[in-house]
């Protein structure tokens, strides 16, 4: 069995980030070219779903591909729905067999142990993502930031680029916030 690993920091930040989002910051750019602020509230709305069937094992529609993000699938209920969500998966995640097997999210099968962590990468990442495009404090738990760390560095002789698109270059010396980021394909000091 894997060690569990508590999503519930991660989760609850992202919840918070989404309370201090304004209906006028909807149309704002991101640190991810292709989503606007409310397509990637969108986008969280679909993966906290995704990955809370994931750990569920509840496969289905909603694990087999991740439907296109955009603001205007919210709805007027997003700001209770998300939240809800977000909570849900974290409480899903916290069950040790949630870790155990192979699950689906987004179309992929992978070991239950390693989804997890891309939930947790998921929920940092785009917490962080929100943060910067809607002008608000970001902060992560050590042990998110270890974890996720740990799944985006790129691997000796590996694909470059990784599942997250070519990394952006961030000197050794960097924070370590600043290098996971960086790893991501995002620029770590990326403004609007």
């Amino acid at each position: 069995m894997t060690d569990l690993i508590d999503l519930t920091p991660a989760a609850r930040h992202l919840t918070q980030l989404l309370a201090g989002v304004t209906d006028d910051q909807f149309p704002a750019r991101t640190p991810c070219e292709d989503f606007t602020v409310g397509d990637l509230i969108d986008h969280i709305d679909n993966f906290a779903l995704a990955f809370t069937a994931a750990a569920t094992k509840d496969f289905g529609e909603v694990t087999r591909g991740a439907p296109e993000p955009g603001a205007a699938n919210l709805g007027p209920d997003w700001r209770t729905r998300v939240p809800a969500r977000l909570e849900a998966l974290a409480e899903a995640w916290a069950k040790p067999d949630a870790w155990e097997g192979t699950t689906q999210a987004g179309g992929v099968d992978l070991p239950a142990a390693v989804m997890g962590r891309f939930g947790l990468d998921e929920l940092v990442i785009h917490a962080w993502d929100l943060a910067r495009a809607t002008g608000q404090p970001f902060t992560c738990d050590q042990r998110s930031l270890d974890v996720v760390h740990a799944l985006v560095t790129p691997q000796p002789n590996g694909d470059p680029s990784g599942p997250f698109g070519p990394p952006v270059a961030v000197p050794e010396d960097a924070p370590q916030l600043d290098r996971v980021i960086g790893y991501t394909g995002r620029d770590p000091h990326w403004t609007p």
